[in-house]
């Protein structure tokens, strides 16, 4: 991956973000994800989670909730794109995603 946090990622590293990350959209300046969590509630948990790491990382992604649905866009404003603060975000929003298809049995 890139040397620096807020260093863009190459194309062949977009392309293998794509490859590690199915469920997410990719393009040159964004990923997005939407989930449908097992409840309202359990979306607003899973957001207040993310938004935890979010804090404790300095790197907010733009969350739209619409009652069960979440979707997620991250994107490095400060680098005009993508960067590896994105795709460990990433990965902490499938953990989190992971978390709740498991408690419901999905």
């Amino acid at each position: 991956m890139a040397a620096r946090d807020d260093t863009l990622l190459t194309d062949d590293e977009r392309e293998q973000a794509r490859t590690r990350f199915p469920d997410w959209s990719v393009d040159d300046t964004r990923m997005s994800r939407s989930y449908d969590a097992s409840s309202f509630l359990a979306g607003i948990e899973i957001v207040g989670r993310v938004a935890q790491t979010a804090e404790d990382s300095d790197h907010h992604p733009d969350i739209d909730i619409r009652w069960r649905t979440l979707t997620f866009t991250l994107s490095t404003h400060s680098a005009g794109g993508l960067t590896v603060k994105d795709t460990a975000l990433a990965q902490v929003i499938d953990s989190e995603i992971a978390a709740d298809g498991q408690a419901t049995g999905a």
